[in-house]
């Protein structure tokens, strides 16, 4: 038995694993690559194998950076089955038609300029319709039923509790008279995450490929996350202000209104009621198409909801639902939002502010001092949402500096991936230890965290794998790189970005303090001849950067 790492390596995003034995060739998800241009460049980039021979795919659950390129895939002639579960299989369905969407509309923005330039244009990665189309071939399963594959391949799916439909796999696989059993955790939540039930324990493994997007961090716990949340929107609202939430459309955004909605059971006191009766003033929009399709999907699958919440569904309350919540569809009803002189709470997609309505919120409410910009989820290295969490005090949105004025706050409770503790508690519960662990989906700081905290504390061997290795799981382990990692071209490209953007970060703080000192009518000519010889200093590395690459 043989895995190929080809993505989320090092990295969070684009998760794509080639699993050989018994004579078949399959995969484990099969992700985009999202971030910065760097990153989302990748997607571009042909498969590291023959779709052709590749005989069935297993989908550990919907999100983007696991599914996403799913229909590249089929558009490239793969037409042989992807397993996965029901709700994965229903949340692809509106998913993958509007990255789709988004492919079209990113290439047609493209083209235009490359149009000017007298270029051709360029085909999308895929289209809406080519997600729609992909659906044909998915093929659901249950939880916790054992799939006979082949005679010599089984698998079974497990509730990973980290989205609706999300799946911890396991394989076996018997070949040369023996068995190997690998284990896939695709995203592991919390055992508190709303909705959704704890992540199923796995008894036995020989070799685990596992998360790691917090193996360096420790989430806040619900009551303290609940208070911190409650405390940011009350104290918006007061001011008079506006919360924006950008939000993941899928799961996070169905969490964002269970704990609206819960906020009312957490605790008494009057600071709490006043609070409270605060929030509840206030309208709540969910304003993006594919989050209401998203929540529907939800309340289909209500029979995977955990016990706490399907007995709130059956005392006649719906979680998802209350008093002051509206849902925007259209384009119109959206643009109406920041034209309401109210205090608001406005949910929107995507997560990490790189495409969708959000952007349009991000627009009219990071400016305003009295608004909050609240972030629930990861913010991928690159992002739009990255930089603001990191404190970028101007950023562009659709080519318009925007001053960075408004609150910007950041509860990491609310992801839906297990923090340290959880996944160590995960290698813990194993009754029989795996051989060796992989970690994958993580940043290398945190990987290298937990990688020595599971060497120290439990005496498992950890390897974090690099892009385009292969492992042959035997008694030695051996690896040799198969992939080249990526081409010298893609390097010299990334190079190049990277030092613009840090070049380009560095000229938009010197245009601030010029533009300040001229509003201010100061005349400091010591930091006016600092700032000069700067700048010819940035000149002359831009010129090094052409004439080098």
């Amino acid at each position: 038995m043989k895995i190929t790492f080809l993505g989320a390596t090092k990295m969070v995003t684009g998760s794509n694993f080639l699993v050989e034995g018994a004579g078949k060739k399959f995969l484990v998800d099969c992700g985009m690559y999202q971030g910065g241009d760097r990153d989302e460049m990748q997607n571009h980039e042909p498969f590291a194998y023959d779709v052709n021979e590749i005989d069935f795919m297993l989908l550990t659950h919907a999100h983007i950076d696991h599914s996403g390129r799913i229909p590249k895939l089929y558009k490239e002639g793969y037409r042989n089955p992807v397993i996965t579960t029901k709700a994965t299989r229903d949340l692809c369905s509106i998913m993958l038609p509007d990255s789709g969407h988004i492919q079209e509309q990113e290439i047609e923005w493209r083209n235009r300029k490359r149009k000017r330039e007298g270029k051709e244009p360029l085909p999308p990665l895929y289209t809406a319709q080519d997600g729609i189309d992909t659906m044909e071939i998915f093929k659901p399963v249950n939880y916790d039923e054992i799939i006979e594959i082949d005679p010599n391949i089984y698998v079974r799916f497990n509730d990973a509790g980290h989205m609706l439909g999300s799946a911890i796999i396991e394989i076996w696989v018997k070949e040369d008279g023996k068995e190997t059993k690998a284990v896939f955790t695709g995203d592991l939540g919390n055992n508190d995450i709303p909705l959704l039930s704890s992540p199923t324990m796995i008894e036995t493994a020989d070799y685990l490929v596992m998360e790691s997007t917090y193996g360096g961090r420790l989430h806040m716990r619900n009551d303290d996350k609940a208070n911190l949340f409650l405390n940011i929107v009350s104290e918006t609202l007061d001011k008079g202000g506006t919360v924006v939430i950008p939000s993941f459309a899928v799961g996070r955004t169905q969490e964002i209104l269970y704990e609206l909605n819960n906020l009312k059971d957490t605790q008494e006191g009057e600071d709490f009621k006043k609070k409270y009766a605060t929030l509840m003033k206030a309208p709540v929009y969910v304003d993006s198409p594919l989050a209401i399709s998203a929540t529907e999907i939800f309340k289909e699958n209500a029979n995977l909801f955990d016990e706490e919440t399907q007995a709130v569904i059956e005392s006649g309350d719906n979680p998802l639902e209350f008093p002051g919540l509206q849902f925007t569809r259209t384009a119109d009803e959206s643009k109406a939002l920041n034209e309401k002189n109210e205090s608001s709470i406005i949910i929107s997609a995507s997560g990490m502010c790189e495409v969708g309505r959000i952007k349009h919120h991000l627009k009219h409410h990071l400016w305003d001092p009295n608004s909050t910009i609240l972030f629930v989820g990861y913010q991928a290295p690159g992002t739009l949402g990255r930089r603001i969490v990191d404190g970028e005090k101007r950023v562009k949105i659709f080519g318009e500096e925007i001053a960075v004025n408004a609150r910007i706050e950041y509860i990491e409770g609310y992801s839906g991936h297990a923090d340290q503790e959880w996944l160590m508690n995960f290698v813990y519960s194993f009754i029989t230890k795996p051989k060796h662990i992989f970690l994958v989906h993580g940043e290398p700081t945190g990987q290298e965290i937990l990688k020595s905290k599971i060497v120290d504390e439990i005496g498992l061997p950890v390897t974090i794998p690099e892009y385009g290795q292969t492992y042959t799981l035997d008694e030695n382990l051996t690896m040799e790189q198969t992939v080249a990692p990526i081409t010298p071209q893609m390097n010299v490209r990334r190079d190049v970005m990277d030092k613009i953007r840090l070049l380009k970060n560095e000229l938009n703080d010197m245009e601030t303090i010029v533009k300040e000192d001229y509003l201010a009518k100061k005349d400091n000519e010591e930091e006016i001849s600092l700032l000069k010889l700067r700048l010819k200093e940035i000149e002359d590395q831009i010129v090094k950067i052409v004439e080098k690459n």
